[in-house]
């Protein structure tokens, strides 16, 4: 799917963010200005949560209260840790998943250990400002993948 604008990727990122439920782990993939952070921006509105989201880069995470879909938002950045599982351990995720959804920025290769149902979304920006999204649908994901895209 192509995102024309950054209003496009926060509205993707407002279906992804309708669709999402306690338990869920996404993965956000992409190079520094790819979008993750608006894409997440677009999840906590899409979610109902509150309070400003940034990106959580020198904090490692930030804990966003459940609003009208009842779901917390867990946004970790995991850029710092360099393949460093330990702290990603230390932050207890497994634990927050049960009750949470959890976005993971820079969290391919470590973070898709805590659930083998989990949404990578890659995103790919173009030279002329453009981004590309790819979807890929791990466990019970495959199944509401659909969904998503259809929305």
């Amino acid at each position: 799917m192509i995102l024309e604008t950054p209003d496009d990727t926060m509205a993707f990122g407002r279906t992804l963010g309708a669709a999402l439920r306690a338990g869920d782990l996404v993965l956000l993939d992409g190079p520094l200005g790819a979008g993750k952070t608006t894409l997440t921006r677009g999840i906590a509105d899409g979610l109902g949560v509150g309070g400003r989201v940034s990106s959580p880069t020198f904090v490692l995470a930030r804990v966003h209260a459940a609003g009208g879909a009842g779901v917390p938002l867990i946004h970790v950045d995991a850029y710092r840790l360099g393949g460093d599982l330990t702290q990603l351990d230390d932050l207890d995720l497994d634990t927050d998943l049960e009750s949470s959804a959890v976005v993971v920025e820079w969290g391919e290769g470590s973070a898709e250990r805590l659930s083998e149902d989990h949404l990578v979304v890659r995103l790919t920006r173009h030279d002329d400002d453009t981004r590309t999204v790819v979807l890929e649908p791990h466990g019970s994901w495959t199944d509401r993948v659909n969904e998503l895209q259809a929305a």
